[in-house]
C-alpha cells in the first residue's frame, strides 16, 4: 500500500525527547516493517494518522485536518509510559497521506470532491481491514468524518456482519446519499448495510436537519440520538446519556470523537457550545469493561500554536488505559 507510510523506530526517537530515568511511548512503541507483521505483533492497538481534508472540504467545512496528524505524531510520542500505559501494548503503525489527491483538490468544484473522496475510502477500507483482519484495534487520528463510512465498512466485511457505533458529536452526519462527503460517513454505512445501530451522543438542534429527524423517527429501533439540548433542559445528563448509547450499541461497537462535539476547540466546524475536553475523556472512562472495535478521532485542527494535538494525545492515551482493564 504505497499511500501508506510505516514508521520505524528511526522515525519516532528524534521526535521523543528522552530523559534519564524516564521512559516515553516513542521509546517503547512497537512497529513493523510491513502490513503483514500486523499478525505477529504482540501489540493489541494500532495507531494510524489519516491526512486528508478532502472530505470536509466536500462537504463545506473548513481544511486543516489533514496537518493535524503531523501534529500529534510527536506528541504521542512524549507520553509518559507507566503501569497503566505501556508502550509495547501500542503499535505506532504510520500515516496513510492522500499527497495526489490533495494536489487535484486545490479549486475542484463539490463534484470533483466528492469523487476524491471514493478514492480515499477505497485506500481506509484496505488498511482498515488489514489491522481488523489481525485482530487488532486500530486507533484511527487525523482527516475528515467521511473516514467513518470506511472503518465501518471495514469492520463490517471482516467480522461479517453488521456492526454498531456510538458518535460524540455536534452534527449526526446522517445526510442524504449525495456523493460521498464528511457529512454523510453513517448514512452510506447504513444504507448499505454495513452499521446496524448508530448513537449518537451531542447533537446540536441549531445545525441539524429535518431530514435527520424524519430517520430518526422511522428508525428507532437502530437510531438514537441526544441533543446537547436535552442536557441543558435537564431531560438527561451526559453521563446517563453516553451509558443509553452503550447500552444500546452493545455487540460489536467501536467509537467515534468529532473534536467539533468540544466547545472552543479547533476544528472543521467549531463551535463556541459543547462538551467540555474533561466530560469526552469521562465518557471514554466510562468504556471500561465494555470491548470496543476501534476509536476514531477526525475532524480536528491541530498545529503548533494551540492544543488541539495535545487533547488528542488525552484521548488516546485515556481510550487504551480504558480498553486495557
Amino acid at each position: 500500500m504505497s499511500r501508506l507510510h510505516i514508521y520505524s523506530s528511526a522515525d519516532l526517537l528524534p521526535l521523543t525527547f528522552c530523559r534519564d530515568g524516564e521512559t516515553k511511548l516513542g521509546q517503547e512503541f512497537a512497529t513493523v516493517s510491513s502490513l503483514e507483521q500486523l499478525t505477529t505483533s504482540a501489540a493489541r492497538f494500532v495507531v494510524v494518522g489519516l491526512a486528508e481534508d478532502i472530505g470536509v472540504l466536500a462537504n463545506g467545512g473548513k481544511p486543516g485536518a489533514a496537518n493535524t496528524w503531523s501534529e500529534v505524531f510527536p506528541v504521542l510520542c512524549n507520553i509518559q509510559c507507566s503501569e497503566k500505559l505501556v508502550g509495547a501494548d501500542v503499535l505506532l503503525l504510520g500515516c496513510l497521506t492522500f499527497e495526489e489527491e490533495l494536489k487535484q483538490a486545490k479549486g475542484a468544484d463539490k463534484v470533483q470532491l466528492r469523487t476524491l473522496v471514493n478514492t480515499i475510502d477505497k485506500a481506509v477500507v484496505k488498511l482498515a481491514q488489514a489491522i481488523f483482519a489481525a485482530r487488532k484495534v486500530p486507533i484511527f487520528i487525523g482527516g475528515g468524518h467521511n473516514n467513518a463510512y470506511p472503518i465501518l465498512k471495514a469492520f463490517s466485511q471482516i467480522n461479517n456482519q453488521l456492526v454498531n457505533t456510538i458518535n460524540i458529536d455536534a452534527h449526526a452526519d446522517f445526510r442524504a446519499l449525495e456523493g460521498r462527503h464528511s457529512g454523510n460517513g453513517f448514512s452510506y454505512a447504513f444504507q448499505e448495510s454495513f452499521l446496524h445501530k448508530y448513537a449518537v451522543l451531542g447533537l446540536h438542534e441549531n445545525y441539524n436537519s429535518q431530514y435527520l429527524g424524519t430517520e430518526l423517527s422511522n428508525n428507532t429501533d437502530r437510531l438514537q440520538a441526544t441533543y446537547f439540548e436535552d442536557f441543558l433542559t435537564g431531560k438527561t445528563t451526559p453521563e446517563q446519556a453516553f451509558e443509553n448509547a452503550l447500552v444500546f450499541t452493545r455487540g460489536l461497537c467501536g467509537l467515534e470523537v468529532d473534536l467539533d462535539s468540544i466547545a472552543g476547540i479547533s476544528a472543521s466546524a467549531a463551535s463556541p457550545t459543547g462538551f467540555t475536553a474533561e466530560q469526552i475523556r469521562s465518557f471514554i472512562y466510562q468504556t471500561k469493561g465494555t470491548k470496543l472495535g476501534y476509536l476514531h478521532i477526525c475532524e480536528g485542527i491541530a498545529n503548533a500554536e494551540n492544543l488541539v494535538a495535545k487533547l488528542i494525545g488525552y484521548l488516546v492515551s485515556d481510550f487504551i488505559k480504558a480498553q486495557s482493564n
